[in-house]
């Protein structure tokens, strides 16, 4: 399809000049052959009754030829064209968004209605998109949330029954308590990455030092890496500044960080790196967990995805939608390796800070 920058090449009218010269010529070659049939009538002497009747035919059947072909054109280039687009709204409108029209003329020979036919094609076609996207996201929650909410149902029942110990309310009382902050989480989530992508958060950007903030996630998860006993490796400079919504990216290092903790083994390491690369700062949260095939790479920041369904119930598959988003709207961007029985390693890359601007923030404290 052509961009915007092509529009100016379309034509922007249905009716050439060419034609407007067609109807001159043909009328102006009408009225000579008319003259011709007056001069012949005359010289033949013919009556004057049957020389009206032979101009009224004459242009009685030049009209009728004339008004054909002007319909002709007319339906051909007007009403064909909008019948075919009433009748495909009629259909969007009652659900069905398979619905193409083609366009009039070749690409090359575009006019506005050719450009008004391709924009409708688009615009169906993004309709169906964002249909399949809520129906899947639909169903996506109405069966993540069954989940912890049956555990919940089951658990609250179990409590109910006569002549429980002491341990086993206390254990159905814990599975009540996680089912809940799962749920919680859910919910969280879903409305955390519909603000993000109707833009409804804002970024709050500032100057400050990645490094530290990275540091401090890590030190959350200590007492996970210490029940696992899992091996922490962190690789960094002593600071590297960005121009970044602190909040916004705490969110990604948490969910990369926690990821990389719940898919590595006892007993697995989980390297946590950043280095400056000119304009960028590249930090990269790998682990030596399970990994993901090929598929999985191509669909981990599909909303609900997880690849691997034997943590499932440790998570709902929004966080790496949500990291994704973040970093969508502050310029930065991420990449994953990931290999089957070897690990994933995720690399984000943010813009440095400039060098200016930091020096201006510490000389303003």
């Amino acid at each position: 399809m052509r961009d915007n920058t092509e529009l100016k090449d379309v034509k922007r009218s249905r009716f050439p000049t060419s034609l407007f010269v067609t109807y001159l010529v043909v009328l102006l070659l009408m009225s000579g052959i008319h003259v011709g049939i007056i001069v012949f009538v005359n010289k033949i002497k013919m009556p004057e009754i049957p020389q009206v009747i032979i101009a009224l035919v004459y242009w009685i059947a030049v009209s009728a030829g004339i008004t054909w072909f002007t319909r002709g054109k007319v339906k051909t280039t007007y009403e064909e064209p909008l019948h075919k687009l009433t009748e495909a709204s009629e259909k969007v409108a009652n659900g069905d968004f398979s619905v193409y029209v083609p366009t009039i003329h070749t690409a090359d020979k575009w006019d506005y209605l050719d450009v008004m036919i391709t924009n409708f094609n688009k615009m169906v076609e993004e309709l169906g998109s964002i249909e399949t996207l809520k129906t899947d996201f639909v169903s996506n929650v109405s069966h993540e949330m069954k989940t912890p909410i049956a555990v919940i149902k089951n658990y609250a029942e179990m409590l109910q029954m006569p002549n429980l110990t002491e341990e086993q309310r206390k254990e159905y009382a814990e599975n009540i308590e996680q089912a809940s902050v799962r749920l919680s989480g859910l919910i969280g989530n879903i409305l955390k990455l519909n603000r993000l992508e109707n833009q409804r958060i804002t970024p709050s950007v500032e100057i400050y030092d990645v490094c530290r903030q990275v540091c401090d996630c890590v030190i959350q998860f200590e007492e996970i890496w210490e029940e696992k006993n899992i091996e922490i490796e962190v690789d960094m400079e002593d600071e590297a500044f960005v121009k970044a919504d602190e909040s916004l990216l705490e969110l990604v290092w948490n969910n990369l960080i926690s990821n990389a903790m719940k898919f590595t083994e006892p007993g697995g390491i989980v390297t946590v790196t950043q280095v400056t690369e000119g304009d960028l700062v590249k930090i990269s949260v790998s682990d030596t967990g399970c990994g993901m095939s090929k598929e999985s790479v191509k669909r981990i920041f599909d909303k609900f995805y997880q690849g691997d369904t034997s943590h499932a119930t440790e998570g709902n598959g929004l966080g790496l939608a949500l990291v994704k988003r973040v970093l969508e709207l502050l310029n930065g961007e991420i990449n994953v390796t990931s290999e089957e029985g070897k690990g994933s390693a995720f690399t984000v890359l943010l813009p440095a800070a400039n060098v200016k601007d930091t020096k201006e923030k510490d000389n303003g404290k």
